[in-house]
Order: structure tokens, then sequence, then C-alpha cells
């Protein structure tokens, strides 16, 4: 594949642009289950307009561009504040909850060492936690210990109690945990990290731009955020359910204290002082205007008016899948997230969820697949508002479809690899 030679008209560059797009999903149609949330008209407006500004912004120095700064310290003391920190929480954006994962990972380690002398470094993980947390083990030299989930898939304390020892630097418990969409007990969890002076992380990817409004709106949340005392750093992930584009999220720590582990610092070569607060050397200051200007739009009334519609949603599909024989719902979900999978149950032809789900493809909706157990992922959203009938009847057809065949591919990618 050769370099291009010549340049071509702008017109001519976007057309092909364009085109690139033809087999993309078409998460406009409401009918992709994650990855894409969509918060309507004026939240597209507002990040463009945002993004226009910002296009070529450079948050490596915010003493050149002093308005990101700024944008930065705004945006994480709000989601500080969402998230019950006292005026002492602090923390930076990143550009996605990978590395806000890393970040805490990074700085648990780092504390473990300054203030407990630990050079073999562990950390405490049940196996519904994301793989963000094994990459940052891998990255960073620190040694797993991957713990059984309880049958309604939270994180089994007592299993984890089994792994924590003197060189344990982190325990994480998630709110909730992306598989099944359920909350992990995260004052057990912090309670137990406690006990060696461990860090607690609370993986609110998914849901720390959801269960603070969903609280206003009355439905019981489980005890997760900074009101748990032995919390030590949260991620949320604005560019999910806080409907900002990609890719920006928050990485917040109790106190500046805790979040100094997680900065790099160097001033040994020719180029005077460096600092980096995250993993990121330049830093593109589009997705951290787009957040600013999706917050302020929204305020918490708008963000309520949006949970509240998705909760609608999920609820109307975990009560359509019920109704649906060969088919389950994994976990007791109540928010977002829901996981279908085959129903042992059922009196019917068994049924391959991963059938089902190539059939649901054939008919433009796409999931993730997970296992195990084999199951189709949605992360719903305000995205699928008024096509949640639509889908529990091209799922009803696509059951008919393939009962007592199996999908060939039983791939569960979720990646970007050739």
């Amino acid at each position: 594949m050769d370099f291009p030679s010549r340049g071509r008209p702008v017109d001519d560059v976007i057309a092909d642009l364009g085109a690139k797009r033809a087999n993309d999903v078409r998460w406009e149609d409401g009918r992709v289950f994650g990855m894409i949330y969509d918060g309507g008209p004026t939240v597209h407006e507002v990040a463009e307009r945002a993004a226009s500004l910002y296009l070529h912004e450079n948050a490596l120095n915010t003493k050149a561009f002093p308005s990101l700064g700024a944008i930065q310290s705004e945006v994480v003391g709000w989601t500080a504040a969402l998230l019950h920190g006292t005026p002492f929480a602090s923390g930076f954006l990143t550009s996605g909850g990978t590395e806000s994962i890393l970040c805490a990972v990074l700085a648990a380690r780092e504390r473990g060492r300054a203030e407990r002398g630990i050079t073999a470094p562990e950390m405490v993980v049940g196996e519904s936690a994301h793989a963000a947390f094994h990459k940052a083990a891998h990255l960073f030299g620190i040694e797993v210990h991957k713990t059984r989930v309880h049958a309604d898939w939270t994180v089994d304390v007592d299993a984890m109690a089994e792994c924590v020892n003197e060189r344990t630097v982190l325990c994480v418990g998630s709110a909730p945990q992306y598989p099944q969409g359920v909350v992990d007990p995260i004052p057990a969890i912090a309670e137990l990290a406690g006990t060696v002076g461990a860090n607690c992380h609370v993986d609110a990817c998914m849901g720390g731009f959801v269960l603070p409004f969903v609280e206003q709106l009355g439905r019981a949340v489980p005890p997760w955020d900074f009101r748990v005392e032995g919390v030590h750093s949260i991620s949320a992930d604005i560019h999910k359910l806080g409907y900002a584009p990609k890719g920006v999220s928050v990485i917040l720590h109790r106190n500046k204290d805790l979040r100094r582990y997680q900065t790099f610092v160097f001033d040994g070569w020719l180029g005077g002082f460096y600092a980096s607060p995250n993993l990121q050397g330049t830093r593109s200051g589009l997705p951290m205007a787009t957040a600013w200007s999706v917050i302020q739009h929204l305020g918490m009334e708008g963000y309520c008016a949006l949970t509240k519609q998705t909760l609608e949603n999920a609820d109307r599909m975990r009560a359509g899948i019920a109704e649906i024989d060969g088919v389950r719902v994994l976990g007791a979900g109540q928010y977002h997230l829901v996981a279908m999978s085959d129903d042992p149950a059922s009196s019917g032809v068994p049924i391959d969820v991963f059938a089902v789900g190539d059939a649901l493809l054939e008919r433009g909706w796409f999931h993730d697949r997970q296992t195990p157990p084999d199951s189709l992922h949605s992360t719903v959203s305000n995205s699928n508002t008024g096509v949640i009938d639509d889908y529990l009847e091209a799922l009803a057809d696509s059951i008919e479809e393939v009962r007592g065949s199996r999908a060939e591919d039983r791939g569960t990618n979720y990646a970007t690899l050739e």
C-alpha cells in the first residue's frame, strides 16, 4: 500500500471517507447496544461546536493553553462532587476507561512501593473485573489473583480475602461490572483492602454517569462511591452514559496525596522539567472541551431525564426477554446493562445465543458477545429509545429461525485487531 503521491481535492477525500462507513453499524437508528451513546440533537450540536473550537489544541502544556487546564479542573471537580468526594478529591481527565484504570493500578503500585516497601506487588480482582486490570498488571509487573463470583455475579469477598496478603497493593470492585451489570459489594471490598493498607479502586466506567442520576430518580443503589470509607480511587467514563464523544474519562482519587502516585515527573534530560499526569503526553483538547460542554448543556436535570429514559428502555428489554421462551437475563441487574443467555429451564428446542446474535445482526441489530457463559451483551441507553419493541420482535423471530442450530463462529472479539 503506497503512500499517496499527490494530494486530492477536499470534496473527493471526504466523499471517499464517507463511503468507508457503508458497512459500519447504524448507531443513529438505535440498533447498537453499546459503543455509541446518543444524547440527542442538542447534545450533538453543543459537542460538535465545542469540537470545532478545540480541534487543534494540545493539553500537553496547559501553560500554553490555560483554558484546557481550567476545563480539566472543572470537569474533574464536577465529577468529584457527583461522586460525593470531599473538597480534597483530585484527579485528571484521560482518553477512556482503560487509561483511567491503568492510572489507578499504577497509583496503587507506586503507593505500595513508597509507603509499604512492596517490590513484588499483587492485586486481587473478581473474574468479572474489566480486562483492562489484567492489561495494567501486564504492563506494570503486578501479579493478579483472579477470584470467583457468586451465583448472582457479584464478587465473592471471602474468595478475595483468601488472596490478600502483605504484598497486595490493590483490591478492585465494579459499580456496576460490565458482563452482567451488577454492583459489587464495595464496602466489604474496601474494608478488606484496608486490612493490609492496600488501595481500593471502584471501576465505575459504566456507572459513574448513571448511578448518581439513578439515585436522584429514587431507585435503590447500593453504596459504592466516596461515601464508602476506604475507597481510594474511582474511574468514570464521560464518553459512555455521560453522552460526550469519544474519548474522555475521569480518574479520581480521594485526595491529592493519593493522586501524586500516578503522575510522572522528570528533569534528567536536555529539555527541562517534564511532568505527565497520566499515560499520554500530547493530549487532544477536543474530547476535554466536548465533555465540558455536554455536562454544562445537560446539567443534573438533563442527565436525570436521559437516565430515566435509559432505565425505561432497559426495564422494557429485560421484561420482554423474560417473556420469550428459550432465553433469560443473567443476574438481577437493575440499571442499563443486560446480558442475555440461553435458558436451561426451557422446555423447547435449545437455542444457541451466538446463532441468535448472528440472526439479529442480519436484521441490523448489533450486540457484543461474551463468554463464559455464552451471552449477548447490551449496554442500553437513550440511543435505543423508541426501538425496544422492534428489537424484541426481531429477537423472537431470530430465536425461532435458529432453534436447534449452532453458530460456527464462537468468537467473542472485543478488540481492535487485524
